[in-house]
């Protein structure tokens, strides 16, 4: 009977883990770091949404532009794919009218840059909490 019992213990942990490995990724995605924060990784989830917010937000106090879905220019789906990347940073910044872009000043395009950088950084956020979740990255 004991043998019954762990294997129902090890096949409820593979199911955690499974889940977990759905969760966490998308979790990082929505909020930056907080897929590290729900595996018990508080330092590098902390360190790694401070890094998202600032950037995002530096970008938008550059004057940055905060790119709307486009089918146009090669340029800005590549940049609404890398804003996309910061989440519910995104969506907020799209339903608050921030960033439209400044092209009279020479650092709005630097602002540009970080934001989406900070999308960018948060996706690799999103796989490192995924590849904690499965096991491979201690």
């Amino acid at each position: 009977m004991a043998n019954v019992q762990n294997t129902t213990t090890a096949g409820n942990a593979a199911a955690t883990a499974g889940s977990m490995a759905i969760i966490a990724p998308l979790a990082g995605w929505l909020v930056p770091g907080l897929g590290h924060f729900i595996q018990g990784r508080w330092g590098r989830g902390l360190l790694l949404m401070l890094a998202v917010f600032i950037m995002f937000f530096a970008g938008l106090g550059m004057q940055g532009k905060v790119y709307g879905f486009n089918t146009g220019d090669l340029l800005d789906i590549l940049g609404f794919v890398g804003d996309l990347g910061s989440g519910l940073l995104y969506f907020i910044a799209r339903a608050m009218d921030w960033g439209p872009g400044n092209i009279q000043r020479a650092v709005a395009d630097y602002g540009t840059k970080y934001i989406v950088v900070a999308g960018l950084l948060n996706i690799i956020s999103a796989v490192d909490a995924h590849q904690i979740a499965i096991g491979k990255k201690p």
